[in-house]
């Protein structure tokens, strides 16, 4: 009887070291299989027009996500299980997407395209991450056990994850995630761009219509971006973004943090109208500011009150400008808050032109122009455009201009352009906002005025005429060196209910051109009428 006894014993003890091999087999499989899916499983194929990068990643849950830089991304929950699809628009096939957009079926050809392109991607990824797996699950086992033969078993451990993982993300497909998408970057201002979520049911080939007119409009904005000007910022190019007229509107705060991530923003200028009544419930509002991580210059608009620009003051970034410079980035900035605050839609807001226009001479006389003899930009845009910079005369530049009481600023923030306009001749640059429509203007001096449109699509007022009215921002490029502006990209989203974005390019023909005073008329010798002008340089 013992030595049955011993016998059953020792067999129980074979059995739980068998077990914990088996197991022990496993784990060092999974972990094998999930490092050779990390390290190895991509591949990049045509679909349609797009070209596609694949990649499988582990992940807690399965997912897939559409990343379409610099927009932002897409995320569908299509799958169940630890494996996460990653999409990737490499880059769009120019020819192919013009034939299929010149050809009159073109809505009847791509779907099935992209459903072939899709698949053959697929199983090409899928076979991949299979040789991935065996391959990490071998090595796996080869380290752990320094034995080939149980190599083998953890390298068909791997294979059988895989094969288990693939049926169960098959199982859970669910064709419906493409109609409730998450989205981030740009993208969180245009969720339409996949189409309306209603127009979508769980049938797959109504599935696949939806993916093609993604890739679709995708291919579009990505043939509308090759036609930018040639214009490449360097390292050290500072990037300013320009927002106005927010009016409460949170959905900015959302572009704002996307534009800033998208072009590596240094510096925000606001030019007023952050808020819509000054009230005191509304400061809570200007809190976003705190969280940008870079630095806010702000000046008031008429419908902000001195509590709401206490309140932008309160923010650890924010820099307010109400009658002063202040230098920001190496860049130096003069601000004036507008004197007015009428938040009551009832007050004829431009009935005092003249009195703005006297106040911007007013501040304008504190400025002195730059005349030290900085060199121009080296970049593409500037180079053979500059006008010559005038050499200093004794006694001038911004020892003697700070001598004489005068501040030199390399741009002006004001909130009207009746007020940014007497600013003519003193300054480079002045960007205002104010009238909800986006305008450029270069003045006889040379001093070129930027007129923001508003980035809260005007609030609720956005709403009151038949077309809503869009999201507005712009991304200004400056020269380190020459502080002059070098080229900008205007930004515009469709506005409430709209589906649409646009990024234009314009370049700066002259950065290094000579700012002259604006021409003022003077006494005819006579005493008669007629004036002349004498422009002098400054």
């Amino acid at each position: 009887m013992r030595w049955r006894e011993a016998a059953r014993r020792l067999n129980e003890r074979r059995a739980v070291r068998g077990t914990g091999r088996v197991l022990l087999i496993g784990l060092v499989a999974l972990a094998g299989a999930w490092l050779g899916i990390a390290m190895g499983a991509s591949v990049s194929t045509a679909v349609g027009p797009a070209q596609i990068g694949m990649s499988l990643q582990p992940s807690w849950q399965g997912q897939t996500v559409l990343d379409v830089r610099p927009l932002g991304t897409l995320r569908f929950d299509s799958h169940h299980g630890p494996i996460r699809l990653r999409l990737s628009l490499d880059g769009i096939h120019a020819d192919v997407a013009q034939q299929l957009l010149e050809s009159p079926r073109w809505a009847e050809t791509l779907p099935d395209l992209i459903e072939a392109d899709l698949q053959a991607g697929l199983r090409e990824l899928i076979i991949r991450s299979a040789l991935c797996a065996v391959a990490g699950g071998f090595l796996a086992g080869l380290v752990v056990f320094r034995a080939w033969r149980r190599a083998l078993w953890t390298s068909l451990g791997s294979l059988l994850a895989v094969g288990l993982v693939t049926a169960l993300s098959a199982a859970t497909f669910n064709p419906r995630s493409i109609a409730e998408p998450r989205y981030t970057g740009l993208l969180t201002g245009v969720p339409s761009l996949i189409g309306s979520a209603e127009s979508i049911v769980t049938r797959f080939s109504e599935y696949r219509n939806q993916l093609a007119k993604l890739v679709t409009n995708v291919s579009q904005l990505y043939h509308a971006g090759t036609t930018l000007p040639v214009y490449s910022p360097d390292p050290n190019t500072l990037r300013v973004l320009h927002v106005s007229d927010i009016h409460l509107n949170p959905l900015a705060w959302n572009t704002i943090r996307s534009l800033k991530e998208q072009f590596k923003i240094n510096l925000v200028v606001d030019t007023g109208d952050i808020a819509d009544h000054g009230t005191k419930a509304e400061n809570r509002f200007v809190e976003e500011i705190g969280k940008l991580g870079v630095p806010y210059v702000y000046v008031r608009g008429n419908h902000d009150s001195m509590g709401t620009q206490r309140a932008v003051a309160e923010q650890k970034n924010a820099v307010v400008l109400d009658g002063g410079a202040k230098t920001v980035e190496g860049l130096r900035i003069y601000g004036v808050g507008d004197p007015r605050f009428t938040p009551d839609k009832s007050v004829d807001v431009n009935s005092d032109a003249s009195m703005l226009a006297q106040l911007g001479r007013a501040h304008a006389e504190r400025l002195a122009l730059d005349t030290t003899g900085r060199k121009p930009s080296s970049s593409k845009a500037s180079r053979g455009k500059a006008a010559p910079t005038p050499t200093p005369s004794p006694g001038a530049g911004p020892a003697a201009d700070k001598a004489a009481g005068k501040t030199v600023a390399d741009l002006v923030a004001v909130h009207d352009p009746t007020i940014g306009r007497a600013f003519g001749g003193a300054v480079p640059l002045v960007l205002a906002g104010h009238v909800h429509q986006r305008s450029t203007e270069m003045m006889p001096s040379g001093t070129r005025l930027i007129i923001q449109g508003s980035t809260g699509g005007a609030g609720l007022r956005g709403l009151e005429h038949d077309d809503p009215t869009p999201i507005q921002a712009s991304v200004l490029y400056f020269d380190r060196t020459t502080h002059r502006l070098q080229a900008w990209d205007d930004v515009t989203l469709g506005g409430l209910g709209e589906q649409w974005v646009q990024i234009q390019r314009h370049l700066e023909a002259a950065p290094g051109r000579t700012i002259l005073p604006e021409p003022v008329p003077t006494p005819s010798p006579t005493g008669g009428g007629t004036a002349t002008v004498t422009p002098t340089r400054r």
